[in-house]
């Protein structure tokens, strides 16, 4: 209950799902400005949304533009849509990521095993062309290759980049993008459970001062014949 999120990782998963799964995986619900103070400083995070194209407009003439990014714009997406999504994948669809980690049961731990579960199919099952082994992946098959190797992304911390830390960072990262004020929501709870504790403690208190004296009190009948 007292555990937070690494912020560290976060970053760290940030820049593994930059470099390796925003080519074909959107995150079309997170913004820039989610990760200042999370992941990245106010600069950093400008800085990083200013080195993408966002499409705008329409101007004084009517046309659309393009300008660079800014803090309250979308994290930017592959795809213009899921017909492009499924032709450039071979009729596959790449799920958006933001709430993944909330939309499968035991989300973090099906993740990291799907990330790092990739292996040659077993005697006697034969996989089609484009779809690859996995048994973490329900039916086993699965059109994703394997994307996670050793040194496959590199960190700004200089963290070694091996295949299971770049799936526990990115497990981080979209754990955070589906839940990112759990730890205000922790925070919050803890302290409500401390004024509570304290209620509880002076209503107690209150009613041994007031009822005391009444249940403590002796009662004698002097009977007169």
């Amino acid at each position: 209950i007292f555990d937070g999120y690494d912020h560290a990782a976060i970053r760290r998963g940030h820049q593994v799902y930059t470099q390796v799964c925003a080519a074909c995986h959107s995150m079309q619900y997170l913004h820039w400005r989610q990760l200042v103070g999370v992941a990245y400083t106010e600069e950093e995070a400008k800085a990083l949304a200013a080195e993408t194209e966002v499409v705008d407009g329409p101007d004084d003439e009517g046309e659309m533009f393009t300008r660079p990014g800014r803090l309250a714009d979308k994290l930017p997406i592959p795809y213009a849509n899921e017909q492009a999504a499924r032709y450039a994948n071979g009729g596959a669809y790449p799920p958006d990521l933001t709430l993944i980690s909330g939309a499968r049961h035991n989300g973090q731990n099906y993740i990291f095993a799907l990330l790092t579960g990739y292996r040659d199919p077993p005697a006697g099952i034969t996989m089609r062309e484009g779809l690859y082994y996995n048994p973490y992946f329900p039916g086993g098959a699965i059109a994703m290759p394997k994307m996670l190797v050793d040194g496959g992304a590199e960190y700004d911390d200089g963290t070694p980049a091996s295949a299971s830390q770049q799936a526990k960072d990115v497990v981080t990262f979209l754990t955070w993008s589906c839940y990112p004020y759990q730890d205000e929501m922790r925070i919050m709870g803890i302290k409500a459970c401390f004024v509570l504790s304290l209620m509880i403690a002076f209503a107690s208190y209150s009613k041994r001062l007031r009822w005391a004296p009444l249940k403590s009190q002796r009662i004698v009948m002097d009977v007169v014949n």
